[in-house]
């Protein structure tokens, strides 16, 4: 099973609605299956994620935030792990806005 404490992922590349950055920092929290992280940054005055890991390491989340306009957003997100040859994690996750427009995206974040 992969663990994600104490692991910290930026964003390698992302669809054009998303609002997150290559600026933002990603840290997960785990206590046993349940996934947590806060983070902010450029666009993104606050946000918080919350998830289920499964026993192949993969996260079923949910997503709020608030941007710099004040907007309140969320959104749904799976993420598959991927191990790579350094043995650091690479994520590729297809996501959902639950809020503005609905429209889906894909992201890649690698552990740093």
């Amino acid at each position: 099973m992969i663990h994600y404490t104490n692991k910290r992922f930026r964003l390698l590349s992302t669809s054009d609605n998303s609002e997150v950055s290559t600026a933002i920092i990603f840290k997960y929290q785990q206590e046993g299956n349940i996934l947590t992280c806060n983070y902010s940054g450029e666009q993104i005055l606050s946000g918080h994620l919350i998830g289920i890991i499964d026993s192949n390491g993969h996260i079923t989340m949910r997503y709020h935030q608030i941007n710099k306009n004040n907007e309140l957003r969320t959104g749904t997100c799976y993420s598959k792990p991927e191990i790579m040859a350094s043995g650091k994690i690479r994520l590729h996750e297809h996501w959902q806005w639950t809020s503005g427009d609905f429209s889906k995206g894909e992201s890649i974040l690698e552990e740093i």
